[in-house]
């Protein structure tokens, strides 16, 4: 069973979240922006990392920024699918209420 917020980048799954990224390699600074919508009207997080795209770098950055930022180790996060794209997949495993209510507070507007 998943749920999730037909507004939100994420899903609750069994093992935690499963979250839909679009990154921007070198991107000035290293951040999340919010939420934005792809061509076809899939809501995604949107993060920027000064890293470039090359040999992973960018990847990696951006599974440090997330788990920072939602308080996990590096090892609870793991890209599904996007190795080369912009819109990249990521299981963030652990409690998935617990992380989908701290990217809410990361996302709200303060």
């Amino acid at each position: 069973m998943s749920l999730s917020k037909p507004d939100q980048p994420y899903t609750v799954t069994p093992e935690g979240l499963r979250l839909a990224v679009r990154l921007t390699p070198r991107g000035g600074r290293d951040g999340i922006g919010g939420v934005v919508l792809d061509a076809d009207g899939r809501s995604l997080l949107q993060v920027r990392v000064s890293a470039p795209p090359v040999e992973g770098a960018a990847n990696a950055a951006l599974i440090a920024l997330l788990a920072k930022a939602l308080g996990v180790p590096k090892s609870a996060l793991a890209l599904v699918s996007g190795e080369t794209a912009r819109v990249k997949i990521l299981r963030v495993s652990g409690d998935g209420a617990a992380l989908a209510a701290r990217l809410d507070a990361l996302l709200s507007p303060r």
